[in-house]
């Protein structure tokens, strides 16, 4: 029985991938670890990987510390609100400017191209005034004065990430490396556009909205920056602002801030752990296709 000589090329990037692979888990083994011991164990100068006994009690002490309830509630209404609505958008752009011809389709695909380039944080006071002063909501006339508009609201937290350059542009890589015979054959059988997306290309979009639907959760579900400018109250913070509830005025609880953070984080480890398969087709098959 033969084997086969396994080539240096192939071992030496094996042990490449697993040294990134050992690196990359590393702090999330170090934040586990910090999760299950005292306070005084965390600030002993000698460090210990595995605690000296493991404090799961710092698990419910962190849910203890503040409204978390509340917490994953906002998170888990605002991200499914937000990813299930942009995936519809950014769907229905992508799709138009694939599949659609028509006068300054490239001009405008450029625009929204120019909106990758541009860091979020600049766009923060010119999206917070646009909340603000946001028609018919928070006492607002319909000229957006006499209220607060969106500010501290869900639906401010959800409307600005409704479509994204990004996810317009992967799902127009995506559209374009479908046959123009599908369509000629949908309009000679007398379908509408709205049925060649909805019966034809949405039942085909499984791969790149895994992709577009993991990324948008992941950010959605870890945005901190906008919540913190837009929310100012307990009731309406997001798993997020729940996080600094352990930063208090003699230093930060290390211990139940990393145990708050595991649970934090496990639901976006599920939802990708159950998408992998399509994410990493969706972003293959949309980054190869001009």
């Amino acid at each position: 029985m033969s084997t086969r000589k396994i080539p240096l090329p192939e071992i030496i990037a094996f042990f490449i991938v697993a040294l990134v692979a050992i690196l990359m888990f590393l702090p999330f083994l170090l934040t586990i670890s910090t999760s299950l011991k005292t306070m005084a164990e965390v600030e002993s100068p000698e460090f210990r990987l595995i605690p000296e006994s493991f404090q799961w009690q710092n698990y419910a002490d962190a849910m203890a510390s503040g409204n978390w309830s509340r917490y994953f509630m906002n998170s888990l209404l605002i991200t499914s609100i937000t990813v299930c609505l942009s995936l519809i958008f950014n769907s229905l752009a992508g799709f138009s400017f694939a599949r659609f011809t028509f006068p300054g389709r490239g001009v405008l695909f450029y625009l929204i191209l120019i909106g990758l380039m541009v860091p979020e944080q600049v766009t923060l006071i010119p999206l917070f005034k646009m909340m603000s002063n946001f028609p018919l909501f928070g006492g607002n006339n319909i000229l957006g004065q006499g209220g607060t508009g969106l500010i501290n609201s869900r639906l401010g937290l959800i409307i600005p990430y409704l479509a994204a350059p990004f996810g317009i542009f992967l799902c127009r890589q995506f559209y374009l490396g479908f046959p123009k015979a599908i369509d000629d054959a949908a309009s000679i059988d007398g379908a509408s556009k709205w049925r060649l997306y909805a019966q034809i290309y949405i039942p085909s979009s499984g791969p790149v909205l895994a992709a577009l639907g993991v990324l948008k959760t992941t950010h959605t579900w870890n945005n901190y920056l906008w919540p913190l400018i837009l929310i100012n109250s307990d009731e309406m913070y997001t798993v997020q602002l729940g996080l600094t509830k352990f930063r208090t005025a003699y230093g930060v609880e290390w211990n139940l801030l990393m145990a708050a953070t595991i649970l934090v984080v496990l639901p976006l480890l599920v939802i990708f752990l159950l998408a992998q398969k399509h994410f990493v087709s969706g972003v293959v098959t949309s980054g190869v296709k001009g």
